[in-house]
């Protein structure tokens, strides 16, 4: 019988009172050997999807010195030194869910060319974007904008503060609840973190024009 990849004691970590050294040393045992399994599969997907190199990058959280991280992941770029001046494909947890998305960050130098493209594009990715979707525009916050619930001129609203505000960002895909993760296989997970990336292939093709 197959078991679930992620378990209760993995959100756990996050949800537990603790420090930063002993949520980091849990994050380090228990979730980034779950991250670099998924990352084996992740990057030759990516990389046949797209004809280019990618790379994964696994957070380290190294600038924290006092609080616990409140969730943590990988990343998919197409420099092996970084990914957060890059569009680039996460995949993480809070202590309520898993995060499949694509994503632009601030600290990106192309990030209002890129939500011009987004702009010209806008009414082609209204479209594409599925309704299961979800938007965020801040990665350091766990609440998302149902994709469902926005009219057009709430997601085109969104797409015009990425392009004015320094701090905007823009992260699409899904969100998987706590209850649901942990039940999921390794085998229906990458399943479902594959067709996410696949359809959000679009939106990566578009940031890098």
């Amino acid at each position: 019988m197959n078991q679930p990849f992620f378990t209760e004691s993995d959100f756990n970590i996050f949800t537990t009172d603790s420090s930063l050294e002993t949520r980091m040393d849990a994050i380090k045992s228990e979730i980034q050997p779950k991250f670099k399994e998924i990352e084996q599969e992740i990057l030759p997907f990516l990389n046949n999807s797209t004809e280019e190199e990618f790379f994964g990058h696994i957070a380290k959280h190294a600038r924290r010195t006092v609080n616990a991280p409140k969730d943590t992941w990988i990343a998919f770029a197409t420099n092996k030194r970084g990914y957060k001046m890059l569009p680039h494909f996460q995949f993480g947890l809070w202590g309520t869910h898993l995060f499949v998305l694509f994503g632009i960050i601030y600290e990106s130098p192309n990030k209002q060319k890129i939500a011009t493209n987004f702009d010209k594009n806008k009414n082609k990715l209204f479209k594409l974007i599925p309704k299961n979707f979800v938007i965020s525009y801040d990665h350091m916050k766990p609440d998302v904008h149902p994709r469902s619930k926005m009219k057009k001129d709430e997601f085109q609203q969104g797409i015009q503060r990425f392009h004015d505000v320094k701090k905007s960002e823009y992260l699409c895909g899904i969100t998987i609840p706590k209850d649901e993760a942990i039940t999921l296989t390794k085998e229906s997970l990458i399943h479902t973190i594959k067709d996410t990336y696949n359809t959000l292939l679009p939106l990566y093709e578009i940031s890098i024009k």
